[in-house]
């Protein structure tokens, strides 16, 4: 599968790109607050997961039994965009701050 069209299918449903949004600030995220804040069980969210790391989207390390994510650092910048326009399409219009972090600037 092209990588464009691997990316656009790990952004079409809202687990994964909750997860994303959540992963976009570029910080690393235990699959257990992922689980928490998207209300999902362990299954369910590594599923997702693996999605998205297949899509080249984040990348995992293990830390002893816990797993933890974070955006890919080497994400090629037009696919960067694709999942940025996704975020900030997503985001909260009544908050521009949030967009703002969304496609991730830094909130004034």
């Amino acid at each position: 599968m092209d990588r464009s069209l691997a990316v656009l299918n790990a952004l079409a449903d809202p687990t994964r790109l909750g997860a994303l949004r959540l992963l976009w600030d570029g910080r690393e995220h235990c699959v257990c607050e992922l689980m928490r804040l998207m209300r999902a069980s362990q299954s369910r969210m590594s599923r997702h997961m693996a999605m998205l790391k297949t899509a080249g989207l984040v990348v995992d390390r293990r830390d002893a039994q816990w797993v933890r994510y974070r955006r890919n650092p080497a994400l090629a910048p037009e696919l960067a965009a694709i999942v940025a326009a996704a975020l900030a399409a997503i985001a909260d219009a009544r908050d521009p701050a949030c967009a703002r972090v969304a496609i991730g600037e830094e909130a004034a």
